[in-house]
C-alpha cells in the first residue's frame, strides 16, 4: 500500500522527467513533499548567516570541536534547514525546496582545520577531520546538502592562515594553497575577501586599507583566474576609518605599476543576530549580521526563531531583481 507522500514522490519524479531534467531521488521528493504541508512560506523571515573559524579539538570563543560542528550540520538538516552562499542571499537565490529555509555558512580565516590535504601513495585527498572533510562526508548521507558555503580567506596570515596551512603547518605544504583555493571555486563554494593577513581596519591609513582588502583580491584571482570577488568580511567587525573603503578602493602595485581594483556586493560585520531577509525593504547587504556559533547558542537560536515564527521559509520567492 502507497503512504500519503508516496504518490507525491511519483509526481515529482515524472514531472522532472517530462521537463527533462534530472528526477529527485526519492528521499528528497518526499522531503519536499513533507516540508510544504508543514511549513508555510515566510519571505520576509530572519537569516541565520553562520560564521565559523576553527573546527579542531577544542571548545572556544573561535573554535568548535569536530563533534560539534558534525552536530550543527544534523541539527541543521533535521530541522528543515539547506545551505546557500552569500552570494546567493544577496541575489535572492533561494534556491531550496519549499517548506525549507536558507542557511549560509561563513568560514574566516583559512586555517587548516577548515581545509587540510592528506597525501596518500602521492595522491592529495581532502583529510576527512578538517572542516570540508566532514562536510563532504555529511553530504554523502543527506540528499539536498550542496556545496554552498562561503570561504572567507587570508593569503598572507601567519600560523597556517595562509590559504588553509602553508610551510609544513599540519603537514600543509606552500604549494597546496592556490589548488585548495581553486578546488574550491570548482567545487561551488563562494571565496570572499577578509584583508591580507587579518589587518584590523581601523587603525591603518585609507591606502593601507586599500593595500589590505585589493591584495586580499589579487591573491584569490592569482589562484582562481578572472574570478569574481563580490562578499567582503571586516577582519574583527572593524571598519575602517573612511568606511567606504570597506566597499571599493584602489591599489597601485609599486613593483609592476598595476591598479588593483575592488567592489563588493556585501560586506560581513561579526555579530549581530539573524539577518533580515533579502526581500525585507531594511535588508542591507553592505552591513550583513552574522550569527556566530559559540557553546550552544545555535540551538537557542533555532529554538527561538521556531517559537517566534520568525525564520524565513521557502516557496513560491518573488521575482529575484537584476544581479548587482
Amino acid at each position: 500500500m502507497l503512504s500519503r507522500c508516496q504518490p507525491l514522490v511519483l509526481i515529482a519524479f515524472l514531472t522532472a522527467a517530462c521537463r527533462g531534467e534530472a528526477p529527485r531521488s526519492a528521499a528528497s521528493a518526499g522531503d519536499v513533499a513533507l516540508t510544504q504541508t508543514t511549513r508555510a512560506p515566510n519571505h520576509l523571515g530572519r537569516v541565520l548567516v553562520l560564521e565559523y573559524h576553527l573546527i579542531g579539538d577544542h571548545e572556544g570563543l573561535y573554535s568548535v570541536t569536530r563533534e560539534h560542528f558534525r552536530n550543527d550540520l544534523e541539527m541543521l538538516y533535521k530541522s528543515g534547514y539547506r545551505p546557500i552562499t552569500v552570494r546567493d542571499l544577496i541575489d535572492k537565490k533561494i534556491e531550496i525546496p519549499a517548506g525549507m529555509s536558507p542557511v549560509a555558512f561563513t568560514f574566516d580565516d583559512a586555517s587548516p582545520e577548515q581545509f587540510r590535504y592528506v597525501e596518500r601513495d602521492g595522491k592529495l585527498e581532502v583529510d576527512p577531520t578538517s572542516g570540508i572533510g566532514i562536510w563532504l562526508d555529511f553530504a554523502k548521507t543527506h540528499p539536498g546538502w550542496t556545496n554552498r558555503a562561503t570561504f572567507c580567506v587570508l593569503p598572507g596570515a601567519a600560523a597556517g592562515h595562509n590559504f588553509f596551512g602553508d610551510r609544513g603547518v599540519q603537514g600543509q605544504k606552500s604549494e597546496w594553497r592556490f589548488r585548495k583555493v581553486k578546488w574550491l571555486a570548482d567545487q561551488g563554494f563562494e571565496l570572499c575577501d577578509h584583508t591580507l593577513w587579518h589587518a584590523n581596519l581601523a587603525k591603518y591609513s585609507d591606502a593601507v586599507v586599500q593595500e589590505q582588502i585589493a591584495r586580499g583580491a589579487l591573491a584569490i584571482d592569482s589562484a582562481v583566474p578572472g574570478y569574481k570577488v563580490r562578499t567582503f568580511a571586516l577582519p574583527q567587525g572593524a571598519w575602517p576609518k573612511n568606511r567606504t573603503l570597506a566597499h571599493e578602493g584602489s591599489w597601485r602595485d609599486p613593483k609592476s605599476g598595476k591598479v588593483v581594483t575592488y567592489k563588493f556586493d556585501a560586506i560581513l560585520e561579526v555579530g549581530g543576530g539573524a539577518s533580515k531577509s533579502p526581500f525585507d525593504a531594511q535588508f542591507d547587504p553592505l552591513r550583513l549580521s552574522r550569527f556566530q556559533v559559540i557553546g550552544s547558542s545555535l540551538e537557542k537560536a533555532l529554538a527561538t526563531l521556531d517559537k517566534t515564527g520568525t525564520r524565513y521559509v521557502a516557496g513560491a520567492e518573488p521575482k529575484s531583481s537584476a544581479k548587482r
